[in-house]
């Protein structure tokens, strides 16, 4: 079995891949690619992304990938990460940027917040945060509810339809994992979440793409 990692120049491409590589050991091959051709060929894709909103669709698109990421989306198990998991979405307020419209919604960013003492509180959120069950999913098995993974993030997604798997909280809920049928977003790095986000990603290796 070979699993993509898509390389458009814009994620936390040697983490994601060495997580991968420790949790998937002889059951899968891991190739970082910038080929759509081997991203089609690929059993499985991991959709990673980091920085700008408009900066990744821009390299996306002219990197000739676009096509091969919306192929994969349609096809097979296929796992999006932080702003590879925002891309999915319609529109993004981040630089006014159309999305590949995969799920129905919008990314917004988060407005000037409050802590219960009257405390603003900084945006991006970044640091260890909790996550909350909304419905069970095979990539959640064996995590607990209320484990902590690891954000960085200014913009969130907002879905327009009922697909929301986790929830995390800053100060409010927000949607921070999202699935329908093959496809898993998540905007957290699981890669950098320790014991939890490895879990995440072992049980995408054995993910068949059902729900």
């Amino acid at each position: 079995m070979k699993i993509a990692v898509v390389d458009y120049g814009m994620g936390n491409l040697r983490s994601v891949t060495k997580a991968l590589e420790h949790v998937a050991g002889d059951l899968a091959e891991i190739i970082l690619t910038a080929n759509p051709a081997e991203v089609a060929a690929a059993d499985k894709v991991v959709f990673p992304g980091q920085g700008a909103m408009p900066d990744c669709m821009k390299e996306l698109t002219e990197r000739g990938l676009k096509q091969a990421v919306l192929d994969a989306a349609y096809s097979r198990p296929f796992l999006g990460i932080c702003v590879g998991a925002q891309l999915l979405f319609e529109h993004s307020e981040e630089g006014d940027t159309a999305g590949l419209g995969i799920f129905k919604g919008n990314v917004r960013r988060f407005p000037k917040m409050f802590d219960t003492h009257g405390q603003k509180l900084k945006v991006p959120h970044m640091g260890w945060n909790e996550m909350f069950k909304v419905h069970d999913h095979p990539l959640c098995a064996g995590i607990s509810d209320a484990e902590r993974f690891y954000f960085v993030h200014s913009y969130h997604f907002q879905p327009e339809e009922d697909i929301t798997v986790l929830e995390s909280a800053y100060p409010y809920r927000f949607a921070a994992a999202v699935a329908r049928d093959n496809i898993f977003a998540i905007q957290c790095h699981p890669e950098k979440s320790h014991h939890a986000g490895l879990s995440l990603l072992k049980n995408f290796v054995n993910w068949n793409g059902n729900t």
